[in-house]
């Protein structure tokens, strides 16, 4: 498996390229978005990791681009900012799910393997009915992911919080957050405020 890497710190780059090397996976790393894009579309890959802030095209206008060139490919976004509505701009622009800095190996890893699996998910399915599969339903909501968390969600039997949901199905905690929400919205799943003995109460969601 290809992964493409876009960050100007070397020593991360390093870093994520020892890290996927070890995994068996074939790391090609770059120190900004327009030579990753270049490389990208040059190359191919399966995989994209873009850092958030680059310099002469930073993270969000490198996510655009290549969602210009190519819908299914995931794209994971490296950030330290947690802020809901930088994540939020992310998925509107196309990114798939978060890896937080600092980075931890086996969170990442079993993040990109859960995107892998996905994308081959929605190429079988595209194989098999002979069309194009819409990958995303909405702005910012793809439609494999969606599935995903859906599928879960129907199956669990105690409503459970943003963080517990993120660390079973390996998505980053913004990325939940903007599913629940819309299927909230939708009526899919309900909130249940849970109180907490210090501090505001805590929503849990559950499957309607």
């Amino acid at each position: 498996m290809r992964i493409i890497i876009m960050d100007d710190d070397q020593s991360l780059r390093y870093t994520l390229s020892e890290i996927f090397t070890f995994a068996g996976w074939d790391p090609i790393a770059y120190p900004n978005g327009r030579e990753g894009i270049k490389g990208f579309l040059n190359h191919g890959a399966d995989i994209i990791l873009v850092d958030y802030h680059m310099p002469e095209i930073d993270g969000l206008e490198t996510v655009r681009l290549i969602r210009e060139q190519n819908q299914q490919i995931p794209i994971l976004v490296l950030t330290v900012d947690e802020r809901q509505e930088i994540a939020d701009r992310f998925l509107d622009a196309g990114a798939t799910d978060f890896a937080l800095k600092p980075v931890k190996a086996p969170d990442l890893i079993a993040r990109v393997q859960l995107h892998k699996r996905l994308l081959d998910m929605t190429k079988t399915v595209q194989a098999t009915s002979k069309m194009q599969y819409e990958v995303f339903v909405t702005k910012g909501i793809s439609e494999m992911t969606l599935s995903y968390i859906e599928r879960h969600l129907s199956a669990s039997k105690q409503p459970a919080t943003v963080e517990e949901i993120s660390k079973e199905l390996s998505l980053a905690v913004p990325t939940i957050y903007r599913y629940l929400t819309y299927l909230v919205q939708n009526g899919k799943v309900r909130p249940i405020a849970s109180y907490q003995k210090i501090g505001r109460p805590k929503n849990r969601y559950c499957w309607i």
